[in-house]
């Protein structure tokens, strides 16, 4: 074999080592997302396996509340049938608005704030939505980096030839979620 065919059989080796590194580069980064998302799903996994007791800590002194902590319940139900991010960021859009509004209807009632099981309860609640907020700003980081990936050369030629496919940010797709709650005191029983 002469010099020609030596340089062509390193240039092979080269593009055949460069290939298995960008591939193995987009499927650390596919798990990674699926990691991300994970500690996501394990979060608010862990905030609707906290809403049970919270309802009914709730309902003792809110019972008039009841349509908010019927929707609570019926998004901790719907939760289990949810497949997709973008379900499952809908549901927590809106659970934490329900949440939200159940804090600030605690604020009416003094005997509820003080009652032990609620405080305990709401300290639990709040720390997970603050553990839930670090999980989505990771799995989006994770998606970005992931996503970036798949469109820039030449690690898009190989993630169309191996078919990776893009992932979905969790974002807050309504208006809704992003505006303040509104609670009405007047309702007061």
């Amino acid at each position: 074999m002469g010099a020609i065919g030596w340089i062509i059989l390193i240039i092979v080796a080269v593009l055949i080592i460069a290939i298995i590194a960008m591939y193995n580069g987009l499927v650390s980064s596919r798990i990674r997302v699926d990691n991300a998302w994970s500690q996501i799903d394990v979060q608010l996994q862990r905030r609707f396996d906290l809403i049970p007791n919270f309802v009914e800590t709730v309902k003792g002194y809110a019972s008039h509340e009841s349509e908010t902590l019927e929707k609570v319940t019926s998004l901790r139900t719907s939760w289990v049938n949810a497949n997709t991010v973008a379900e499952k960021a809908e549901l927590d859009n809106q659970l934490s608005g329900a949440l939200k509004t159940i804090m600030a209807v605690s604020e009416n009632y003094p005997d509820l704030k003080a009652n032990q099981n609620f405080s305990q309860l709401s300290e639990e609640l709040r720390n997970t939505e603050n553990k839930i907020s670090f999980s989505r700003q990771f799995y989006n980081d994770t998606v970005t980096m992931y996503n970036q990936k798949l469109q820039i050369f030449p690690s898009n030629i190989i993630a169309n030839m191996f078919n990776f496919q893009p992932r979905d940010l969790f974002k807050t797709d309504s208006d809704e979620a992003r505006k303040n709650v509104k609670v009405d005191f007047g309702k007061n029983a």
